[in-house]
């Protein structure tokens, strides 16, 4: 037969059917075992290779098929064959046996199981994926759990099939042990529960549980060993120190100043971070005014008379300066010490567990919170650094608006800002690497947001690998590898957006055996610990989402474990977590999308709705866009959801409320909605999933019922 699973399902209905046909369940019972046992022991004894062998492979049928008898039969091995003997066919045979009924279930249910209670499973899976052999072990040592039931599970979970055999045959050993050394006494028993008593059971339990607490007290007493190897100071200046003012530093102090620890926040340049100050703000006060500067453009489709739009972009500039001035006091040192944190200025490097150097003196803490952000990736090309080139940290200082700007990159910034420039009089042309924008959103999204760009002459070359920049003779320009051969564009300036790099460089983490991972950040445990005990990172340095709001919450997780993780630690939840790209249409997404559903092979059902159809859309003058949900099949029950459109950042967030608190669509739905607003399309979306699902044969019912009544 060509597929296994059939196979497999031909030999289990066959082997269980002669099993019922033939009543081989009668020949398992203690009573028909204790009478037969003299002539079977006389056969053994003068046949024992090949009643051990006959013994071995039914051991092995019985395990297998999960039916009934094991125990009966490790008792027979140690009656017709002896303790060491029956050890061994008994350990090998139940391990092999357990292992094929493992593997049976893993064929037959794993993939059906996974798909029907992926959200369910998910935090089930990523424990047994990287612990499953110490848990299997415990639950082996224990036999109030049935050991079949433990087979059928594994298979659904995910641990190797190697593992899983050798720690089963070690787990199951002290069961073995027991009933093969009962087996040896079979005339004495009177019951099976005679083999197991209470206090057996109970030392059962202790050694399973010896693996735990074993681990706690590793667990406990790693930290002190790491510890053990850097002098620690006797009194402590801080509680806590907090390296970076960006988002999360801000956050981390402020929640330590908050709790009356003694806190110093060091900030090696400005106060507020990326965010404030090369980042969130400067970015969307620019995408504003050239929002304005384009609906300036649209004026004949409001009933206003055509408007020639003249971009002053030194003014612009300077709004956006003045809007970070705006903000300012609220990440500013004299807010943060009117709050209680000590604020210092200068580099900061960390010289053990508990010491910080600053501007030439020590400061010490009972804890280190390192929030140093990231900064925008330079790759490395041939040519590139001989120019002026921009990136997102430094293109606001600029004053001139270039004639033509080549972006590199089509992530959010890079479509951000390309837009932008656009919208405000440049020639703009995005390259890229990929296939196409926004390679982290579904294809639909990037195509959208690839026609918007379109229609304002904004050029997108995929597939473009940057070989080399040349800037000769006045004309700077780069030369392209694509899949037509090598291209070269010219242009006046150069914006690079092609990714952030995690800020680790000169904090000593080096000599504190401090790692980083592969994609250049600090790596952390679920707690946001890193290597050294007493020592934590959040944001950007610390990943794996480099978004300002990621780092506000990362920070509550570090500051909280560093300062209270002697009485409980908490790891991050990472359950939801939504983003926004702000171009036009803003495209917004919590959870899964379509093509991670389909990678990760979660089954889906999709729920849509045009923006195109809401009146306030529509009075707007926005009439575009959608707004798409993932539930589970037959549930309501959100998965993810993507909105692309007007104000899509805005609407998004009652979705992310609905996921982090179990909210179906159903609850939206019932939910009202203030008319004429953009957020009804949240719930004319969950309108869209019930009249899907509407009970059709109910319906013809009370359809008949009405014509009854009308008579």
């Amino acid at each position: 037969m060509r597929n296994p699973k059939i196979l497999v399902i031909v030999i289990i209905v066959f082997a269980l059917s002669a099993w019922w046909f033939f009543d081989l369940a009668s020949y398992l019972q203690l009573e028909t075992l204790q009478q037969g046992i003299g002539g079977l022991r006389e056969w053994c004894g003068n046949n024992p290779l090949l009643a051990g062998l006959i013994f071995f492979a039914g051991y092995i049928v019985v395990t297998a098929l999960s039916l009934p008898g094991s125990a009966v039969m490790t008792l027979a091995g140690g009656a017709l064959f002896g303790f060491w003997y029956a050890m061994l066919l008994v350990s090998f045979a139940s391990s092999i046996g357990a292992t094929l009924a493992f593997l049976v279930s893993r064929l037959l249910l794993r993939d059906w199981v996974q798909q029907r209670f992926s959200r369910h499973l998910g935090a089930l899976n990523r424990g047994f994926a990287k612990d499953g052999s110490f848990y299997l072990f415990s639950l082996r040592l224990v036999p109030i759990f049935p050991f079949f039931m433990i087979n059928l599970l594994m298979g659904l979970l995910p641990i190797r099939p190697w593992p899983f055999y050798w720690v089963s045959q070690l787990g199951m050993l002290p069961a073995t042990v027991v009933f093969v050394n009962a087996g040896t006494q079979l005339g004495q028993l009177e019951s099976l529960y005679g083999i197991i008593s209470l206090p057996l059971l109970g030392s059962f339990a202790l050694l399973a549980l010896f693996p735990f607490i074993a681990r706690w007290l590793l667990g406990a007493l790693k930290p002190r060993l790491i510890l053990a190897a850097y002098p620690k100071p006797k009194q402590f200046d801080n509680n806590l120190i907090v390296i970076g003012a960006g988002s999360g530093g801000l956050v981390a102090s402020l929640i330590a100043a908050t709790v009356k620890a003694k806190v110093t926040l060091i900030e090696r340049h400005q106060m507020g971070g990326d965010c404030l100050n090369t980042g969130c703000v400067p970015s969307k006060a620019l995408i504003r005014s050239a929002r304005i500067a384009q609906y300036a453009r649209r004026a004949e489709e409001f009933g206003l008379a055509p408007m020639s739009v003249e971009v002053n972009f030194p003014k612009v500039m300077q709004r956006v300066q003045n809007i970070i001035k705006t903000i300012e006091p609220h990440d500013s040192v004299e807010r943060f010490t009117e709050l209680g944190v000590n604020c210092v200025q200068g580099d900061a490097k960390i010289l053990s567990p508990w010491e910080v150097e600053v501007n030439g003196h020590t400061l010490t803490a009972k804890n280190i919170v390192i929030a140093t952000g990231a900064r925008p990736r330079v790759p490395d090309i041939p040519g590139l650094a001989a120019l002026d080139y921009l990136t997102s940290d430094t293109v606001w200082d600029i004053r001139d608006l270039p004639e033509r700007l080549l972006v590199v990159g089509a992530g959010p910034i890079g479509c951000e800002l390309a837009q932008s420039f656009a919208r405000l009089g440049s020639k703009v042309t995005l390259v890229t690497h990929a296939d196409r924008l926004l390679p982290r959103e579904d294809t639909e999204v990037s195509e959208r947001v690839h026609a918007e760009f379109r229609r304002q002459h904004v050029k997108v070359h995929a597939n473009y690998n940057p070989l080399f920049f040349d800037a000769a003779e006045n004309e700077q320009t780069c030369v392209f590898s694509t899949p037509r051969g090598q291209r070269e564009l010219s242009f006046d300036r150069v914006l690079l957006a092609v990714g952030r790099s995690a800020n680790v460089e000169g904090l000593g983490l080096e000599n504190l055996d401090i790692a980083v991972g592969p994609e250049g950040t600090v790596e952390v445990d679920a707690c946001l610990r890193t290597a050294i005990p007493t020592i934590f990172a959040c944001g950007d340095v610390a990943g794996p989402y480099m978004f300002t709001h990621m780092a506000s919450h990362q920070a509550w997780y570090a500051a909280v474990n560093a300062l209270f993780g002697r009485f409980r630690t908490f790891k991050v939840d990472y359950s939801v977590v939504p983003w926004a790209t702000f171009t036009d249409p803003e495209v917004a997404r919590v959870g899964l999308n379509e093509d991670e559903a389909r990678a990760a092979n979660i089954a889906f059902e999709v729920s849509r709705y045009e923006l195109s159809e809401l009146d306030r859309a529509i009075a707007d003058g926005e009439a575009h866009g959608f707004i798409k949900v993932l539930t589970e099949p037959g549930r309501d029950r959100i998965l993810g959801a993507t909105i692309v459109g007007y104000h899509a950042s805005e609407l998004i967030n009652e979705f992310v409320l609905a996921m982090k608190h179990g909210l179906g669509l159903g609850k939206i739905l019932a939910t009202i909605h203030i008319y004429p607003t953009l957020s009804e399309g949240n719930k004319f979306l969950a309108g869209e999933w019930r009249k899907a699902r509407k009970p059709e044969g109910l319906l013809r019912w009370v359809e008949r019922y009405h014509r009854w009544n009308r008579g």
